[in-house]
């Protein structure tokens, strides 16, 4: 599947948390894909949604068993952040009011691969952005946080990362992009948490050695203040220009009663994950 077959003369359901995103808590956010990857799994079509959120790190299941998670995690809460763990793979990432999410959400097919997924947000994001000040690459960046082989990258230096999500039926492919604030200062957060949670205890998996000097937002990357507004417009400007219809929409009355009863399901994990992460070090 490329860029043409994903767009051309596709009718996108278009759903903008960008906003109202700030004031609700960011554990909806799984359960808004996986609601939408049910929907787009039974035929509904595909989804396109944005979201931003105050102040939050999102954990791994990884981090969350780290010998000394609960100290890390107390560090990260008296910075002002929310934690949460995501119930998928992966490892810690910070969003906050600067970071842009964005999911493209469509029904599971034969020629979709997993590795297309990811070549299709990359090939995206390089046309939301022609003017890049050099090529937007993507390979795994050494020293950055939630390190994958599509990391995004300009100059070496790493703005976004993408990850996939599938279930019944529903494939998610995500990004999260750093608009605005400092890319070495949020990669600095992470390196303080793993030092709290390792605290040179034995541990199951090899955590990320995190050199912040190698993350960037693209405000730092351009010289010049993007903020998410710009964001969105340039997203919207591309999918037009392959040809994509754009609708606005939300959940329907099928749907309501499906993301509730998947939002319970992530709260109940996450709080479950939160209290083996409290016995760590007890």
């Amino acid at each position: 599947m490329n860029m043409n077959d994903m767009f051309h003369g596709i009718r996108w359901r278009w759903v903008d948390h960008a906003g109202s995103g700030l004031h609700f808590h960011p554990l909806q956010s799984f359960a808004y894909d996986d609601t939408f990857c049910v929907s787009a799994g039974t035929g509904l079509g595909p989804v396109m949604r944005a979201w931003v959120h105050s102040p939050v790190v999102v954990l791994g299941i990884q981090d969350s068993r780290l010998p000394s998670a609960a100290e890390g995690i107390a560090f990260l809460e008296e910075q002002g952040y929310q934690v949460i763990v995501r119930n998928s793979g992966g490892l810690a990432v910070v969003l906050d009011q600067g970071i842009f999410n964005l999911s493209f959400i469509f029904k599971e097919n034969k020629q979709f691969s997993i590795h297309s997924g990811y070549d299709l947000m990359w090939e995206a994001v390089r046309r939301m952005f022609p003017d890049a000040p050099a090529s937007i690459d993507a390979y795994e960046v050494s020293g950055s946080y939630c390190p994958g082989d599509f990391d995004l990258s300009i100059n070496g230096l790493k703005f976004a990362g993408i990850s996939q999500r599938r279930i019944r039926g529903g494939a998610a492919v995500q990004i999260y992009m750093a608009v605005h604030g400092s890319g070495a200062g949020r990669a600095r957060l992470l390196e303080q948490f793993y030092e709290r949670a390792v605290q040179g205890g034995p541990s199951k998996f090899e955590w990320p050695r995190i050199d912040p000097q190698v993350m960037a937002s693209l405000s730092e990357l351009y010289g010049n203040t993007f903020t998410i507004n710009d964001i969105l417009f340039r997203l919207l400007t591309m999918v037009k220009e392959e040809g994509a219809f754009i609708e606005e929409s939300r959940l329907g009355p099928d749907e309501q009663q499906r993301f509730h009863m998947y939002y319970d399901r992530v709260v109940e994990r996450n709080s479950k994950a939160l209290q083996k992460a409290g016995q760590q070090n007890t």
